[in-house]
């Protein structure tokens, strides 16, 4: 097809170099074969990109459907346990109101979700924002929750009527795969709308 404009040989940006060339063809992108070359790397690698990416995805739907209920609570838990810590994140811990950050760490946490009632004591209230707060490692693992403090940080923080609550009967709670995939889902989505507003506070400072 003819590229000419009123009798003159039309000119076209590189896609490559950005230089502009004269040309008489349309379907011509490129200004010399070296940036012909290049155009073809750039193509096939992205197309092995995209390649990549559908080899992951499937390999994750696979994984995904081999997923018993047992995993999905883990991962339920995990994604719970993230909010927590992002919900809380700059508090001190509720035990020892000590302050606490994961600053300076390759590995681990300093900070962790922790259960004040524990969930084989009452699974029920495993995921219940008022039960679990952040809490410091050595409170959490070296006291084994640090109870005592827990329960009067907690009464600071939220008032005895609350405490009273979650230390009260509750009735059973029997989560299918699908409601723990509805909580993945869920806090996955709210732990990340919280650290995308703290950091968006960080950089308006």
């Amino acid at each position: 097809m003819s590229n000419r404009v009123k009798g003159k040989m039309a000119t076209k940006k590189c896609r490559i170099c950005g230089d502009k060339f004269p040309t008489q063809h349309s379907t011509r992108v490129v200004c010399s074969i070296p940036c012909a070359i290049r155009l073809v790397e750039r193509n096939n690698a992205k197309k092995e990109k995209r390649n990549q990416a559908e080899k992951r995805k499937v390999l994750r739907e696979k994984k995904q459907a081999l997923k018993g209920r047992r995993d999905w609570l883990a991962d339920a838990q995990k994604a719970f346990n993230a909010w927590v810590r992002e919900r809380d994140y700059g508090k001190p811990c509720i035990s020892c109101g000590k302050p606490m950050n994961n600053d300076g760490l390759l590995t681990g946490s300093r900070v962790n979700a922790g259960h004040y009632r524990s969930v084989g004591a009452c699974r029920e209230l495993r995921f219940n924002p008022l039960n679990v707060n952040a809490q410091c490692a050595q409170c959490n693992k070296d006291l084994s929750g640090n109870v005592v403090e827990y329960r009067k940080g907690l009464i600071e923080r939220y008032g005895i009527e609350r405490v009273e609550w979650i230390e009260g009967p509750h009735p059973m709670t029997s989560y299918t795969i699908d409601d723990l995939k509805e909580i993945v889902r869920y806090y996955r989505a709210e732990a990340r709308r919280l650290k995308r507003l703290r950091e968006q506070g960080k950089r308006a400072a």
